[in-house]
């Protein structure tokens, strides 16, 4: 009975870490270039139930075999295995601000490919993020909304000297001196490796292939557009959804605790009680 505990127990604990998922996507539904996380939920490993019992052998010596007889596995519970971003390409809104850049990805060499712009966070550390929501600083530098420095195919940072600067499909920069400078747009082989490392930016996981210049990656189709945005790929009614399934789930497996804490009650104070 107690193993019927721990295993609704763990239900509850997985419906959680899934609704908690689910409540961060609902709040970025509106973050340009969020994508929404799904988490992979994984039984632990199942347990073999056999019976042991004695068989007696119709001798004179009247012998006994043990013998064991499979009833059947028995489940432990479930877990959050992994949080996936899903990283589709979200619809276009149109801003008509000229530091709002949107990256829009056509065919890609490998399945899980992915284009994204290049960062500086607050450590001077590259980063990635498909939030083209961009700003210029006080000092004319581009910057994300968060103060990090948008970086060129160089990875310098890029002064525009104002708002008066135009961008190619190809993510040039055409500033009012002549001057071209090309945004760092970086392309993953499996965005899957990437990590959300908070600000709306991504970092490379633990064994994950470097990012590549994504001009130079054959194969990949994308374009940039100047004054759009691109939104969320959050699906509200969707996730709604998801969120009221897991809410559900977790009451069903509270219900299954309740039942067995009755159990264990009857059977401590009702059926063990000394007359």
């Amino acid at each position: 009975m107690l193993r019927g505990f721990y295993t609704a127990t763990t239900g509850m604990m997985a419906q959680q870490r899934k609704q908690e998922v689910l409540s961060n996507n609902m709040t970025n539904a509106l973050t340009p270039g969020y994508k929404q996380d799904q988490t992979a939920l994984r039984a632990f490993p199942e347990l073999l139930i056999q019976r042991m019992e004695n068989q007696n052998i119709p001798a004179s010596t009247q012998s006994k075999v043990r013998t064991m007889t499979e009833i059947g596995a028995i489940n432990t519970g479930v877990y959050v295995q992994e949080t996936i971003p899903d990283f589709a390409q979200g619809t276009l809104q149109q801003t008509e601000m000229t530091t709002d850049f949107a990256l829009v990805q056509g065919e890609t060499p490998d399945e899980n490919g992915s284009v994204f712009f290049t960062v500086q966070n607050g450590e001077g550390e590259v980063r990635y993020t498909r939030n083209g929501n961009f700003t210029v600083d006080g000092e004319g530098n581009l910057t994300t909304n968060q103060g990090f420095y948008v970086l060129d195919t160089n990875g310098n940072t890029i002064n525009t000297d104002g708002l008066e600067f135009e961008l190619t499909p190809e993510g040039i920069l055409q500033l009012d001196g002549g001057a071209q400078i090309p945004l760092g747009l970086a392309y993953s082989n499996d965005a899957n490796q990437l990590q959300k490392n908070g600000d709306d930016l991504l970092e490379l996981g633990e064994g994950a292939d470097p990012l590549v210049d994504a001009r130079a990656t054959a194969g990949l189709q994308f374009n940039v557009q100047q004054g759009y945005l691109e939104n969320s790929n959050v699906d509200t009614s969707e996730t709604m959804t998801a969120m009221m399934e897991a809410y559900r789930a977790f009451e069903a497996n509270q219900k299954v605790i309740q039942a067995y804490d009755r159990s264990l009650d009857k059977a401590v104070n009702e059926i063990a009680r000394l007359s």
